[in-house]
């Protein structure tokens, strides 16, 4: 009876949790306007998004989503492997301590973390709006790459880096030709982490996207949905964005798995 009632609170669980999706999904494949009224299956929403038939400002929304996520995933996973690799090579007490402090904005919530950038933008007299949303997103990703390399660097033989050392490599070296192909797949997971929360977030990019204009697409459906409807456009796009991510998940778990056995 205990297993009875694990599985299925633990299944009860999944569907709370994947039901929404699955409805947005199976919508996807109809086109009517509101959602929840199935017209029959078609194809036309997919042809639409793929067509250019969107709104032009749905369009830029989505443009600036990827391109914010692109760069702020690309410099984060700079600067958080970097960070990594630093905190590793200090000393166990001081590295506690920045383990630690790199941990307070993934817990943070996020409005906190808007706010703060917000106020730090206003009174430094910076105007809002590209730059300041791709400077926020990197702040904000950059600890959970952190968090992602730190795993491989652990796991890493300290003694190759030496030995590199030994046989005349600059450290410049050693650590392109040493450190970087260990700790590289965790700078891919840290990368594809980061590109996703960038893409997802919100409160953050509410504070710090100004009046200038720029959206992105958690913006534009927040928009969209004040005005009393969604633009049906969203449903097959939010289904090619859900597969892609789920498609990745698989990629990289496969992966780690394939490694580990290796190992």
């Amino acid at each position: 009876m205990k297993q009875i009632l694990a599985k299925g609170y633990l299944w009860l669980l999944l569907a709370l949790l994947y039901s929404p999706i699955l409805i947005i999904m199976i919508f996807s494949f109809t086109e009517a306007k509101v959602l929840g009224n199935w017209t029959g299956f078609s194809f036309k929403l997919y042809s639409s998004l793929f067509s250019g038939g969107m709104h032009h400002s749905l369009m830029n929304a989505i443009w600036n989503t990827f391109t914010i996520a692109l760069i702020a995933a690309s410099v984060s996973t700079a600067l958080g492997s970097v960070a990594a690799i630093g905190i590793y090579n200090l000393r166990s007490r001081t590295r506690a301590v920045m383990n630690f402090t790199n941990n307070i904005p993934i817990m943070n919530p996020d409005i906190i973390t808007g706010v703060s950038l917000f106020l730090l933008f206003v009174s430094f007299g910076i105007s809002q709006g590209f730059t300041t949303v791709v400077l926020a997103h990197i702040a904000f990703c950059t600890p959970y790459v952190v968090l992602s390399v730190m795993p491989r660097l652990r796991k890493m033989n300290p003694n190759i880096y030496e030995a590199a050392l030994d046989l005349g490599a600059t450290p410049f070296q050693a650590l392109r030709k040493v450190i970087l192909p260990e700790i590289l797949p965790g700078m891919i997971s840290g990368f594809i982490l980061a590109f996703t929360l960038s893409i997802d977030d919100f409160a953050v990019t509410i504070f710090t996207i100004g009046n200038e204009g720029l959206e992105t697409l958690s913006t534009y459906i927040y928009a969209d949905a004040r005005k009393g409807g969604l633009t049906p456009e969203l449903r097959p796009l939010s289904t090619i964005i859900f597969i892609t991510v789920l498609v990745l998940l698989i990629v990289i778990n496969k992966r780690a798995e394939k490694q580990h056995k290796e190992e």
